[in-house]
């Protein structure tokens, strides 16, 4: 049922071992340990394939996280804030993945600028839990999203470069 594309995606970023959420205390440390591993990994593959696509930290405590994502279309970098947080039944719980500046922009969106991954990732996050993580989420959820979205966002108009904006 996974394509080729994403069977070579998901072997390039370590599975997570533990289960555990920000309740967890030690546990939970152990997990965020895991999850700062699968995600250097994924960042690191990116960039060999030459596709650097997001910019992802968090606060101290591993529950609140914060950066950037970017998305090139016809040569034009389209670059987003993007944000979620680690829900309290993680990782049995999937996050919800915002970019709040484009709420509102389209239907597969929930109120916050939350994406909509109901009937694609979410099964599959399920099926895997405790191995799958953020990485997985970015991966998996928010890349094919942006990859389908965006241009038609920007098709429509709704989403303008911002060299374009300002002229």
């Amino acid at each position: 049922m996974v394509d080729e594309v994403t069977k070579k995606t998901l072997g390039q970023i370590p599975l997570l071992k533990t289960k555990a959420g920000p309740r967890d205390g030690d546990l939970w440390a152990q997990r965020l340990k895991e999850e700062y591993q699968a995600l250097i990994a994924y960042v690191q593959k990116n960039k060999e394939a030459d596709n650097d696509w997001f910019r992802l930290e968090s606060n101290k405590e591993g529950t609140r996280w914060f950066g950037k994502c970017w998305y090139i279309h016809n040569l034009l970098k389209y670059e987003f804030d993007v944000e979620f947080d680690i829900p309290v039944m993680y990782p049995t719980t999937a996050p919800e993945i915002a970019i709040p500046e484009l709420d509102g922009k389209t239907a597969k969106m929930y109120r916050g600028g939350k994406i909509c991954l109901t009937d694609h990732f979410k099964p599959l996050w399920a099926r895997n839990v405790p191995k799958f993580g953020i990485a997985q989420a970015f991966a998996l959820g928010l890349g094919p999203w942006l990859a389908v979205e965006i241009p038609d966002l920007i098709e429509k108009g709704l989403v303008v470069h911002k060299d374009k904006a300002t002229s």
